[in-house]
């Protein structure tokens, strides 16, 4: 099938699709034309690219991934060092929402001590912003 039918059928645009290929992650055969031809295969490919990116895995994880993936979900064998680089990348996320939670209590206080102060000051005047 060519990009356009690919696109159709999955969903995902075609400049999205040649992006993929550019990180390796679909290999088009060349017809005579010059245009890309996929198989039956790429259509349960690109599911498993786009359900590997909504678990946050960035393209380059997902090449590293996509060999030990099987079927639409995509299951993933137990291929040599797979559950380390999963580890390492859920780590990483762990560690952004450990800073959000952070600034969110910051931002929590702040909210608190400027009502606090405005309920306490009612003639205050702010100064208007620059």
């Amino acid at each position: 099938m060519l990009i356009g039918e690919l696109s159709g059928r999955t969903g995902v645009n075609a400049h999205q699709l040649r992006y993929y290929e550019a990180q390796g992650l679909l290999k088009p055969a060349r017809g005579r034309s010059g245009y890309r031809e996929y198989g039956e295969d790429a259509v349960r490919t690109v599911t498993q690219i786009r359900k590997l990116l909504d678990a946050g895995l960035s393209t380059q994880d997902i090449a590293y991934v996509l060999p030990c993936a099987t079927g639409d979900s995509p299951d993933l064998l137990p291929c040599p060092e797979l559950l380390d680089a999963l580890r390492t990348r859920l780590g990483g996320i762990d560690d952004r929402l450990d800073t959000l939670a952070r600034s969110r209590e910051s931002l929590v206080a702040y909210i608190a001590r400027t009502e606090h102060f405005a309920a306490t000051h009612p003639d205050f005047t702010a100064p208007s912003p620059p």
